[in-house]
This record gives structure tokens, C-alpha cells and sequence, in this order.
């Protein structure tokens, strides 16, 4: 069978972490006869050599290429090409993973859309990952109607012909921002690109040691001639005008302003920062016409007509103000309502701790010329926050706290001007997010792990995001569980933070079934009736274990119903009681039978059948030891050892 989707897989010395890249191949969807994984070693000098060598021995559609060390990712992966046999080709770094579906849904959507790129949904495990790309599909995408400028790494989908008629290859050597130039022009020379959001198809990770290429330390006199190269190409395959400028803005902002500003510029030692400056001063001058900063946000603005009148000085204080500046998002009520979890939020920018104030008149005027102080650049910012607060948006995100993967939730908010002192005011956004456990993974439900609340505020010209909270309930329930979407959802207070997350299928005691007592059970012939804490939308199936009896007596398991009942539920099951003999049966309850794991929960208290009828007995708790036992016994234990050496020594 032809090969579909060629992977390419450049390897230096990854140790261990290549383990969970080489796993996520093994577990593609895709069949393993249309796909192949190229792994191309650029001279590495641990055991992973042999490691992909036994590898290639093993499994049939995995190969290995050796080769001398060349010193970045660039020759590899062009080598990868060279080498691949399928209709497109993926681009994998060694310490990174595929989610299991990416290759077939990839593939899939490249042939539907006619597409040369196919961008896939990526999620960062302590690396930034594009955000606003991947609100939804797109499935014709270019650089005018998507933001696909903010996704520059080579992790996509490539159709092998399309590179081949272009003549795209990575640049080669010892280099950064490589990857920037290829997709780049792969993007401005595609006769489609399709963005794909409503699956993750790849997951960066930061290592633990902290050598991925991206992370070490660079020389800027070297990085920013490489960066040229990028708008070199750009500059060759588009006209001067909007469209050049809005491309330029992505370098601007990302690899310049942004090194300039707040916290990353300040923890710069002093030397470094003087040469980032400078070179970032010379690209500035050199390729940026006035339209490229006049599209950033206003805080951006003042820091790149800084840089343009070469204030490095101002640049530093400006930052140390920025750096003061946060999102406060406090939670403003968490309740169920009919199968969906409604989350009330408050946000504001705050400075220094203290909720920010801003002139009660906004200007939007452009900045024409750099601010003449940084207290002036500070008013400046002021008055641009309040005349585009029209425009401020607030987004919820639920993000997986195992893969990092998140998901956008809807939310309604309002804007609200409160008057503060000195005739300022604060600029406050109120919402309400509504969770859907059944749609809320882009449409699918919510898989079984926890999940932690993130909110997401763009305000003022800045976009900070932060977790929801935090509260004085730390590690409490913030509602009953939910039974949803197939789902049991605990929304809980983190034990260290007080922020928001939400346990989907693991909770355990913090259900709080524990609390039902024998006096709430009723049982009447065979039905039996028990109030649990659970919200329920409607009717919804369970699942009861009993189990117990006489003997070896099989475990029975009971069809039964959630009804809801006031803010709680009534579960509901029809007993089996000709078959409940010989002695106590105990009870479990699985809320969602029909989870890929379902769990049961045991409820506290047994079933006894006696003169054909049901008799309930309550189920005593393990006894725990009193604070401070487990010491007193462990001292007699170890005084028990030395009474006994002393007597040996004295025999």
C-alpha cells in the first residue's frame, strides 16, 4: 500500500525523553503499512544510536540514518526528505509526541482540503504554544484571514510534490530560525493550508534539563542575522502594504519587543541585555517601516518606539513598571445547571497588588513619536486602555493538566467603567463561562484526568492569563459532582492554590458519598431508594455492584437510575432480592457505566435479606488512629530494639 504520511524525526542525544516520541508512533491510528518514521541521527553520542538501531530491527515502517554531527536540525530533516517514500511528510523533534489520532486526522484533512500545510492543534507542556490559531478549524487558511504567522516551528504536515515543485528545503549549519524561514515560504507559496484545531496532534515539551535547541542561550549578533533571512523571504513573495507589514509584525513583536519588555528584559544580565538592544535596535531601523508597529497594542507600541530612539534606560524603567502589572480573576460563584457547570468570574489589571486606575477619558490617538518619559508612556497606555476597552475579551480555558492540552469555553460577559478615586475608574470584565462535560474537549467530552481553570484576559494591550482564583477553601469541593456527558465532574479548590480545577471520572472520598446514612435508604419490596450528592440533568443510567453473600457468591450488578431531586439526586434500582441470600452484600455505585474505565464508589452500608425482606445496616469506618499513635508506637518499637541490644551485650 502507498505511503501516506512519511514521519522525519531529527535525533541528538535525547536520552530518554525520545521514549514517549518513539511510543506515540507505535500508537498512530493510522495503520503502521501507510506510514513510515524516518529517524535521521545527527551524530549522537549516547546510547541512542544503538537504541534506534534495535528499533529499526523491530519494527518494519521505523528506520534509522546515520550521520556526522552537523550541529542544528536543518540538514536532518532535509536528509529526512530526501529519504521519505510518503504523499506527505511530518516533521517531528525527538523530545516531542504525536496524539494518537494526528497522522490519519491530518492526512484526512489535507486530502478533504486540497491542502500543501496542514497546521495541527498543538499543546505545550512548559513551552508557549499558539493560542488564538486554533479557536476553531480552519480549513482554508492564509496569512490574511488566519494568524498562521504565529506558528512558525516545523511541526506540521508537508505534501512531499509541493516541496519538491518549490524546491523547499531547511537551510543548513550551525543556525537558528531555520524552521522560520521554510514555513514561511511554505505558507506565502501554498496553494492551500489547513488548520486543524478540534483534535491536539502534537505536544511540545520542555526538558527536564533544559537542553532543547530553542531553550539555550543565543548570540544576538548571529540570531538576528538569521532573523533577517525570514524577512528576506516575506520582502520576496509579497508587496510592500498591509499584508508585508502585518507579517513583519509577528518578528517585531515576538522576537523583539517582546525580549524588551517586563520581566524577560529585567532578569537579562545587564551585558546581554546591552547586546540584544543593539542588534535588536539595528533590524528595527533597518526593515520596519511605521505600519509594522502601528498594528501592536499600545503597551508594545511605547516599547518599540523606545527601542527606535535607542532608550535602553527607559526601555529598563518602563519594564520594571510593566513588570507590576497582573491579572486579578476572582471566581463569582460555581453551581450545575441542567448537565452544564456555570462559572461566574470577575478580572481586572491590578498594579503592584492593587486594582490599576485609569483616566476617566481615553484617547486612542496614535503614537507618532516616542513618549518623552516613561511617565508619560505610562499616561499613554492609560488613555489607549480606556478608549479601546470596548474591545477587552475574556475566554475561559480548561487545560489538561497531564498533556497540557486546552480547550476554549464559552463565555457572556459584560464591560463595567467603576469610578475609583481622583475622578479615575477601574475597567472591570464580568462573565459567566458554562462548562459542558459533553462538548466541552472542541465538541467531544472531557477525558478522565483533572483539569485546571485558566483564565484569559486582554485588556489595556496586554493578554495575560492566569488560574482561576485563588479562594480560602483550599482543597474543598467548590460544588457537588456532576454526572454529565457520560462524565463525573467534582469541581474542587486546589489543596496549594485555592484556584479552580476539575476532577473528571478519579474522585474518590471527596464524592462525599461516605455521608449517606442507613436512615436515608428505603427500601420497598424490591426498590430501593438512596439520596446521593450528585446533580444530575435528568434521568441518567448507573450501574450498582453488590457483592458479598454466602461463599463464593458472584458479584450481581443492578441496572439503576439518577432522578434528580432537589439540588441532589435520588438513585433508584429494583433489587434482585430472590438472589441476595446467605449474609451481607455490600454496594458500590458506578455514576457512569459506560465511562472507558468506570469506576465504582462504595456506599456506606450493606443489604441483608431476611424473611424475604430488605434489612440496610450501616458499614463502620476504619477505625484511624489518633494523632500522634503512629510516633508513640514507632518510639516503643525502636526503645523494644534497644532494651533488647543492651541485655544481649550484658549476656
Amino acid at each position: 500500500m502507498p505511503v501516506k504520511v512519511s514521519v522525519v524525526i531529527p535525533v541528538y542525544n535525547p536520552g530518554n525523553y525520545i521514549e514517549d516520541c518513539v511510543a506515540s508512533l507505535r500508537r498512530q491510528s493510522l495503520p503502521p503499512d501507510e506510514f513510515e518514521a524516518i529517524f535521521v541521527d545527527d551524530g549522537s553520542t549516547d546510547d541512542t544510536p544503538a537504541r534506534l538501531d534495535a528499533l529499526a530491527a523491530e519494527v518494519e515502517n521505523m528506520t534509522v540514518i546515520h550521520q556526522e554531527a552537523s550541529g542544528w536540525s536543518g540538514k536532518p530533516r532535509n536528509v529526512g526528505i530526501e529519504a521519505s517514500q510518503g504523499e506527505f511528510v511530518m516533521f517531528v523533534d525527538n523530545d516531542d509526541y504525536l496524539g494518537d489520532e494526528a497522522l490519519e486526522r491530518m492526512y484526512d484533512y489535507a486530502v478533504a482540503n486540497g491542502a500543501d500545510v496542514v497546521v495541527g492543534k498543538m499543546a505545550g507542556q512548559g513551552r508557549g504554544v499558539p493560542v488564538e490559531l486554533f479557536r476553531r478549524n480552519h480549513p482554508r487558511a492564509t496569512v490574511d484571514n488566519a494568524p498562521l504567522i504565529d506558528s512558525l516551528t516545523p511541526h506540521k504536515m508537508f505534501r512531499r510534490a509541493f516541496l519538491d515543485r518549490i524546491g523547499l528545503r531547511f537551510p543548513e549549519g550551525r543556525r537558528r530560525l531555520e524552521d522560520h524561514v521554510f514555513v514561511t515560504e511554505a505558507y506565502l507559496r501554498a496553494d492551500n493550508v489547513s488548520v486543524l484545531s478540534d483534535y491536539v496532534c502534537y505536544y511540545h515539551l520542555k526538558r527536564d534539563d533544559a537542553s532543547n535547541a530553542g531553550f539555550q542561550r543565543f548570540d544576538p549578533v548571529g540570531y538576528f542575522a538569521n532573523l533577517r533571512e525570514a524577512l528576506d523571504v516575506v520582502e520576496k513573495y509579497t508587496e510592500p502594504g498591509p499584508t508585508r507589514d502585518r507579517l513583519f509584525r509577528r518578528w517585531l513583536r515576538n522576537e523583539m519587543v517582546e525580549r524588551m519588555r517586563g520581566r524577560r528584559l529585567l532578569a537579562a544580565p545587564e551585558d546581554y541585555r546591552k547586546e540584544l538592544f543593539t542588534e535588536i535596535r539595528g533590524v528595527v531601523v533597518e526593515r520596519f517601516g511605521p505600519g509594522v508597529a502601528a498594528g501592536l497594542q499600545p503597551t508594545q507600541q511605547v516599547v518599540a518606539a523606545l527601542i527606535a530612539d535607542g532608550r535602553l534606560d527607559d526601555l529598563v524603567a518602563f519594564a520594571e513598571w510593566e513588570a507590576s502589572v497582573a491579572s486579578v480573576v476572582e471566581p463569582d460563584g460555581v453551581e450545575w445547571d441542567g448537565g452544564v457547570l456555570r462559572v461566574g468570574l470577575s478580572a481586572e489589571l491590578a498594579s503592584g497588588g492593587t486594582p490599576m486606575t485609569f483616566p476617566a477619558e481615553g484617547s486612542s490617538a496614535p503614537l507618532t513619536e516616542p513618549p518623552a518619559s516613561v511617565a508619560e508612556a505610562v499616561d499613554r497606555v492609560g488613555a489607549h486602555s480606556v478608549a479601546g476597552f470596548k474591545r477587552a475579551t475574556v475566554d475561559l480555558l480548561l487545560r489538561e493538566r497531564s498533556s497540557s492540552a486546552q480547550y476554549f469555553q464559552p463565555v457572556e460577559f459584560t464591560r463595567e467603567t467603576v469610578p475609583a478615586q481622583d475622578g479615575r475608574v477601574r475597567l472591570v470584565l464580568r462573565g459567566t463561562a458554562a462548562l459542558d462535560p459533553a462538548t466541552a474537549a472542541d465538541g467531544g467530552p472531557l477525558g478522565a484526568g483533572l483539569w485546571d481553570v485558566f483564565v484569559r484576559v486582554k485588556l489595556g494591550g496586554w493578554t495575560k492569563q492566569s488560574r482561576l482564583g485563588p479562594v480560602s477553601l483550599r482543597g474543598r469541593t467548590a460544588a457537588d459532582a456532576g454526572v454529565a456527558g457520560g462524565r463525573v465532574v467534582l469541581p474542587y479548590w486546589t489543596a496549594k492554590q485555592g484556584t479552580l480545577a476539575l476532577d473528571v471520572d478519579m474522585a474518590g472520598e471527596r464524592l462525599k458519598l461516605g455521608r449517606v446514612t442507613p436512615g436515608e435508604v428505603t427500601v420497598t419490596g424490591d426498590r430501593v431508594e438512596v439520596p446521593v450528592p450528585f446533580h444530575v440533568p435528568g434521568d441518567t443510567p448507573v450501574l450498582l455492584k453488590l457483592t458479598g453473600g454466602s461463599g463464593a457468591a458472584p458479584a450481581k450488578e443492578v441496572p439503576g437510575t439518577l432522578r434528580p431531586q432537589g439540588s441532589a439526586a435520588l438513585l433508584e434500582a429494583v433489587l434482585p432480592v430472590g438472589d441476595l441470600t446467605g449474609g451481607a452484600w455490600r454496594v458500590a455505585l458506578s455514576p457512569a457505566p459506560g465511562a472507558e474505565e468506570p469506576r465504582f464508589h462504595p456506599l456506606p452500608f450493606t443489604l441483608r435479606v431476611k424473611g424475604g425482606s430488605v434489612q440496610v445496616v450501616a458499614v463502620r469506618s476504619p477505625r484511624r488512629p489518633a494523632a500522634g499513635q503512629p510516633l508513640v508506637r514507632r518510639a516503643r518499637r525502636l526503645a523494644g530494639k534497644l532494651v533488647r541490644r543492651l541485655r544481649a551485650r550484658a549476656g
